[in-house]
């Protein structure tokens, strides 16, 4: 039966691309079947749509290793990111990420369903775009301003003028690493640190060998959770040498939910790392 439903499915597809049919949406008019199939862009509609609205969510919005807002996810049905599923539920728009599946895109804008894709962000300042962004594309800009003016409010009141600036360094599966033209590493410079990896020249992240971290010598390591299963990758993390080096060091440990992606979630990210280094100054 659910072969014959997917082949029924993919038949009708393939007639509407041949007879280049497709619900078009107008400019003046909100959209009213909003479909997200990427995990920030998730977040972000979920925060900004008016009830009803947003019709289906990423499957990754119910991770909640990935997903900051994955209880709320759990209202919404979930999409695996296939054009037969998503033309299915007839959206009057598609957001989709930067790297999201091409095929996909490429085949709902050939049936003229309107896609927009939304870039990642690299900065707190992006955080603030995007949500104005996302308000553009379902036409509700006020909700997007309101939401602009209490992440604004709340950063303003989690920095601190406080002199004390240990070296950190993120530190993830592959040995990547954030500097400070990433979201990470704006993260980790807002809570009060100074970033190991841009003083090595690795501003816009990449891979620091461990023996270089180990040489450099951070006051804090920040890493973040492995996922079940097996890989090469998360097997440094389990080094030996890197166990030594932070055995009795202060370390803190980042959920990837709380600062993969530009939203206003990314302060409690900010409020841990601020915590913890307020901690580690109390011990000088």
């Amino acid at each position: 039966m659910q072969c014959c439903i997917y082949n029924m499915a993919k038949a009708g597809l393939l007639a509407c691309l041949t007879l280049g049919l497709g619900a078009e949406l107008r400019a003046d008019n909100p959209p009213m079947r909003v479909v997200s199939m990427n995990l920030c862009s998730d977040q972000l509609a979920m925060l900004v749509a008016a009830p009803g609205q947003l019709i289906s969510v990423s499957y990754l919005a119910h991770d909640p290793r990935s997903s900051a807002m994955y209880r709320q996810a759990h209202s919404y049905p979930i999409n695996m990111g296939r054009a037969e599923e998503i033309f299915l539920l007839q959206p009057d728009l598609v957001i989709a990420g930067k790297f999201s599946t091409r095929d996909t895109v490429s085949m709902l804008k050939r049936l003229n369903i309107p896609v927009v894709l939304m870039k990642p962000a690299n900065s707190l300042t992006d955080v603030r775009d995007k949500l104005m962004e996302m308000g553009r594309h379902l036409h509700r800009e006020k909700v997007a301003a309101a939401l602009i003016a209490k992440f604004d409010a709340d950063l303003a009141a989690i920095r601190s003028d406080n002199t004390y600036h240990p070296r950190a360094v993120a530190y993830s599966q592959g040995g990547y690493t954030s500097g400070d033209k990433t979201l990470a590493g704006e993260i980790i410079t807002t809570a009060g640190f100074s970033n190991m990896a841009s003083e090595l020249g690795l501003e816009a992240g990449g891979t620091l060998a461990l023996e270089q971290l180990i040489i450099s010598h951070p006051d804090i390591v920040i890493t973040s959770d492995n996922y079940p299963g097996h890989s090469r990758a998360e097997e440094l993390m389990q080094h030996p040498a890197l166990a030594t080096f932070t055995k009795g060091q202060a370390s803190d440990n980042i959920r990837d939910a709380d600062w993969v992606c530009g939203t206003p979630h990314v302060l409690t990210a900010i409020a841990r790392l601020k915590s913890t280094r307020e901690l580690m100054g109390a011990d000088q």
